[in-house]
C-alpha cells in the first residue's frame, strides 16, 4: 500500500503542493487529476524519491521510499523518456538490469510485451526508428517489466490509436489484478471513470476534492435528464431548476440543479410522445470543470 501523508513541498517562496494526503491499496487504480501546473508532476517526483518533500511523509508498504526501493516502481512519464539510439533489446537490458533483473528474466519478459503488443519485429529496431505509438508501447514495457508494486501513469494513452488504447487498458488491468497498487493520471475523464474508484483533484498544489468517485457524484448535486421526443423546449425551459438544453443527436440534453426538479420536467413532458427519459449522474468531466473553476473563481 502507497501512503502519502501531509506532503509540503516549496520552490523558494513558490508553494508546489499543499498538505497532500491520500492512500492506494494493493490492487487499487487512484485517480490524480489537475490542470497543467497543479503539482501532479512534483508528486509524482515525490512519491518516487526524486524529490524531498518540505515536510510530510511518503511510504510504501510502510517503509520510506529511497533508493533501495527504487526497483518497486514504475513510471510512464507523459513525454517520452527513451534512449532513442538503441535498440528495443538494449533499452530493456538497460533498464532491466538498473531494476535488479537477470538477463535471462529480461529477456523473457521482454518477449512476452512485444509479443503481447503485437511488436515482436522490432526487438531489434532503434527506438527512433518507430513511430510515436510504438515509442509509447516501449515506454510503458520499461516501466512494467519488472512487475513494480507501484505503478505511476502519466497519461499512458498518448499517441496510441483506439486498438492501441484497448491493449494498454487490458494490460492495466492484468496489473492491477496482481496487487499493483497504481496511480493515474490523465486529461481524458473517460479514462478516469472507467479505471479509478477513487480519485483527488489538485488546484496549485491543494485537493479540493478527493474520495470515491461514486461519493463525489451522488454529492455533486447536479444530474442530466437525456429526453427524446416532440416536446415544447420553451415550456421546459421555463421550470426552475433547469440550467440549460442542448441537443446530442436524437436527444435532447436537459441539465438541472438538483435530483428533485426532474419530477417537474417530467410533470411538463409526460403529455406528450416520449420515447426516453434518462436521468444520469453528470460526467467527471463535468464536476471537474465546476469544481475547479469554483475554487479559482475564489
Amino acid at each position: 500500500m502507497l501512503k502519502v501523508e501531509h506532503i509540503v513541498k516549496y520552490y523558494g517562496t513558490h508553494l508546489a503542493v499543499d498538505d497532500l494526503s491520500f492512500e492506494v491499496q494493493d490492487g487499487e487504480i487512484f485517480g490524480l487529476l489537475g490542470e497543467n501546473g497543479a503539482g501532479k508532476t512534483t508528486t509524482f517526483r515525490i512519491i518516487m524519491g526524486l524529490l524531498d518533500a518540505t515536510s510530510g511523509t511518503v511510504t510504501l508498504d510502510g517503509k520510506k521510499i529511497d533508493y533501495s526501493m527504487t526497483d518497486k516502481i514504475g513510471f510512464v512519464t507523459e513525454e517520452r523518456s527513451l534512449l532513442t539510439k538503441m535498440t528495443v533489446k538494449e533499452q530493456m537490458l538497460f533498464y532491466g538490469r538498473l531494476k535488479g533483473m537477470t538477463e535471462e528474466k529480461i529477456l523473457q519478459e521482454l518477449d512476452h510485451w512485444l509479443e503481447r503488443f503485437q511488436i515482436t519485429d522490432y526487438k531489434n529496431r532503434k527506438i527512433k526508428e518507430l513511430s510515436k505509438g510504438n515509442q509509447q508501447k516501449i515506454q510503458f514495457i520499461s516501466a512494467v517489466i519488472n512487475h513494480p508494486k507501484l505503478l505511476i501513469l502519466d497519461e499512458p494513452f498518448t499517441g496510441l490509436d483506439p486498438i492501441n488504447v484497448q491493449m494498454f487498458k487490458e494490460a492495466i488491468w492484468d496489473l492491477q489484478k496482481e496487487g499493483a497498487s497504481i496511480i493515474f493520471s490523465s486529461h481524458q475523464m473517460e479514462h478516469i471513470e472507467l479505471f479509478c474508484e477513487k480519485l483527488a483533484i489538485l488546484v496549485h498544489g491543494k485537493a479540493i476534492l478527493e474520495g470515491y468517485l461514486s461519493d463525489i457524484k451522488k454529492e455533486y448535486r447536479k444530474k442530466n435528464i437525456l429526453l427524446r421526443g416532440d416536446v415544447d423546449l420553451d415550456e421546459i425551459k421555463k421550470i426552475k431548476g433547469v440550467e440549460a438544453i442542448t441537443q446530442k443527436g436524437e436527444d435532447y440534453e436537459i441539465k438541472i440543479s438538483e435530483e428533485a426538479v426532474q419530477k417537474k420536467v417530467f410533470q411538463a413532458v409526460r403529455k406528450y410522445d416520449i420515447t426516453k427519459f434518462v436521468v444520469e449522474e453528470a460526467s467527471l468531466n463535468e464536476i471537474f470543470i465546476a469544481k475547479v473553476g469554483d475554487f479559482n473563481g475564489q
